[in-house]
């Protein structure tokens, strides 16, 4: 399937066909990795599950800053 690269405001981007967003279940606002490889790009859906996770774990790493620090010792 072949897509072109187009103008979009200050940016460039491709339009992925409804088919293309069908078949892999996918919609407007979901999240994409890029990956570069040796054939060219690749992209990912992004697992929100894990990052939803990281985020949780980053706050209560802040709110527990001096905790963690004093059990490092």
């Amino acid at each position: 399937m072949n897509v072109t690269v187009r103008k979009i405001g200050n940016s460039e981007g491709v339009i992925l066909p409804k088919e293309m967003l069908e078949r892999h279940n996918l919609k407007a606002g979901d999240k994409l990795e890029v990956f570069f490889t040796s054939e060219g790009i690749t992209l990912k859906p992004t697992d929100t599950e894990f990052e939803d996770q990281m985020e949780a774990a980053r706050r209560m790493m802040d709110k527990y800053k001096v905790v963690f620090q004093k059990l490092a010792e």
